[in-house]
């Protein structure tokens, strides 16, 4: 697309961007708070939103009839028919929803597996999906694309997965095979920088500017980070491999694999073998922890907290953030004895770095890595609404 910058067309691709974003993010809006927050005039804003509703982005609907200030206003909100499909294959299941411009899940699926599931057996299972569901729940839906959260180090300028060890997947062009199975565009990402953007935008970390996520999967433990209100993705998009750092681990006795990486010792296999499960979605394992009276559950996973708490001290110590979010295994593992695990943090990190710190599990729960896929899919439209 031609570089328009500059010209009326440029601003006017821009500002119809502002509204569709707005509405996005912010739920639905009155018109009158579109001119608020975008500084335009009352009929710019009405002719964007009148736009956006021809190109079956938004829909407008009557004023608030509780609003009895001023002039009543429409209100502008995302149209329910755009919609993106994402995916999270994982070691022990391949999870496909469809997500709304909205942020709100229409339909999802997880398809446990029994196997290492293949890039191309990834794309299989997402077309045959989507053909069902175009032919149902999806029926009037508009899919602009697929977003993929993967497991592993995507790179960032192609979406080309170098490495998903667990997955065991190496240079896997697992978005060109999904493009050539759904003839939809598809991006890709690792899982845990995009449960990071879902936090950020709609979840626990909502307007914080400086925040440090940490994910708990089958495939083990990865991050995100947010500095300055912006995503940190690295030179090629490889930040926030928190798992594959080597923490310090106080007990001898705590140890269970010499010269072990966190995920090794922070791990959601050991609590699923500590409660007596091998296979269970996030859900299940944090009811199956908080019914258990175990002793052995209970002091598994006070030696994964003091592990947790020496690695996220040393996050603090780096990078001073206001916040911590932690998603799946490790919101479970935070959510059973919050107070020790902020005890373990505050002992491992600088008494300056952590004033003012909170620590929150993440509020999407198991929707944040989809929510965030989708976030990936729907950027291009986001960006310019009238992209071809």
């Amino acid at each position: 697309m031609a570089d328009r910058t500059g010209t009326f067309d440029g601003v006017h691709r821009r500002n119809l961007s502002k509204l569709l974003v707005l509405a996005h993010l912010e739920g639905p809006l009155s018109r009158a708070r579109l001119t608020a927050e975008t500084g335009l005039n009352r009929s710019t804003v009405a002719s964007l939103a009148s736009e956006l509703a021809d190109l079956g982005l938004v829909e407008e609907r009557p004023p608030d009839p509780t609003n009895r200030v001023g002039r009543p206003s429409p209100v502008v909100a995302v149209h329910p028919s755009v919609q993106a499909i994402v995916v999270n294959p994982e070691v022990d299941a391949v999870t496909i929803a469809a997500v709304g411009l909205n942020a709100r899940i229409v339909v999802r699926e997880r398809l446990e597996m029994d196997h290492l599931v293949t890039p191309a057996e990834t794309a299989d299972l997402v077309a045959g999906t989507l053909a069902r569901w175009r032919a149902t729940e999806l029926r009037d839906a508009r899919i602009v694309g697929v977003g993929l959260a993967v497991p592993g180090q995507v790179r960032s300028d192609d979406g080309l997965v170098r490495w998903a060890p667990h997955l065991e997947w190496t240079d896997a062009p697992v978005r060109a095979l999904v493009e050539a199975a759904t003839g939809l565009p598809a991006v890709v990402a690792n899982d845990a920088s995009l449960g990071a953007r879902a936090e950020h935008l709609f979840g626990a970390g909502r307007g914080v500017d400086d925040l440090v996520y940490l994910n708990g999967g089958a495939s083990g433990i990865g991050g995100g980070l947010v500095v300055g209100g912006r995503l940190v993705g690295g030179t090629r998009g490889y930040a926030g491999e928190f798992g594959q750092n080597r923490p310090g681990i106080a007990r001898p006795d705590d140890r269970r694999v010499p010269d072990g990486v966190l995920e090794d010792e922070v791990s959601r296999a050991r609590l699923l073998q500590a409660v007596g499960l091998t296979h269970a979605d996030e859900p299940t394992l944090a009811a199956a922890i908080a019914a258990s009276g175990d002793r052995a559950v209970a002091e598994e996973l006070a030696r994964q907290q003091r592990i947790l708490g020496t690695a996220l001290g040393n996050a603090i110590n780096v990078l001073n953030p206001s916040l911590i979010v932690l998603g799946g295994f490790l919101a479970t593992l935070a959510a059973h004895d919050m107070d020790a695990l902020e005890a373990a943090v505050a002992a491992q990190s600088l008494p300056v770095a952590c004033e003012g710190l909170d620590i929150r599990v993440a509020e999407l729960g198991e929707n944040r890595l989809l929510i965030g896929a989708a976030e990936l899919a729907f950027a291009r439209l986001l960006a310019d609404p009238l992209a071809d």
